[in-house]
């Protein structure tokens, strides 16, 4: 009798996984097509992003209920796109300067993938928006302190000011890409220059 209740469970546990990895394929599917989508057209309708799915827009609802909720998950993508690219940079080692480097460039790898998809989102409170890129700025802010304690950085500004700088720089590198008046690469070397200039780095 256990044997057999065993075998029942694991035979009714299969179908819940396929329906598991069926969802999540789904889902994956939906996002690329969401971030190709909306790079080229940022008033596409769910209808067209399902379309490019190559699934039914029913099927995009059911993981999205609202075009909003869509954008949300994007943003959250690529957020934590930007984080695994972040911590693969290692900012925690090596001389802090050259860290900075390394997170900035980490970052605008991610960024300039979704070079508008972050503004499609409904204005955020100044709460909101640090609340969504706190991942980010906790890296970052070890990485402040380190530097402020070696003199790498300047020690005159506050970390909390350095934090704002950095994002704000960001988003207006990817405003300036995706508005066609910076190509790519510029913008990742002026936006490493800007942030190495607001933190005080000798270069």
């Amino acid at each position: 009798f256990p044997l057999g209740l065993a075998a029942m469970t694991e035979s009714r546990s299969v179908p819940r996984r396929r329906r598991r990895a069926d969802a999540e394929r789904s889902i994956a599917v939906i996002l690329d097509a969401a971030v190709e989508v909306l790079s080229e057209r940022p008033a596409a309708s769910m209808e067209e992003i399902a379309k490019a799915a190559g699934v039914a827009r029913q099927t995009v609802y059911a993981h999205y209920p609202s075009r909003e909720a869509l954008l949300d998950a994007v943003a959250r993508r690529a957020l934590a796109e930007t984080v695994a690219a972040i911590d693969a940079a290692e900012p925690d080692d090596g001389r802090p300067a050259e860290a900075l480097d390394r997170l900035v460039s980490a970052s605008w790898q991610t960024l300039d993938r979704y070079p508008l998809l972050m503004d499609l989102r409904a204005p955020m409170t100044p709460e909101e928006e640090h609340a969504l890129h706190e991942p980010i700025l906790e890296r970052l802010g070890r990485l402040i302190e380190r530097g402020r304690r070696s003199g790498d950085f300047d020690r005159g500004l506050p970390p909390a000011w350095l934090l704002a700088a950095f994002l704000g720089l960001a988003h207006a590198a990817a405003q300036e890409v995706a508005a066609g008046r910076l190509g790519a690469e510029e913008a990742s070397r002026t936006l490493r220059d800007s942030v190495a200039r607001v933190f005080g780095v000798d270069r």
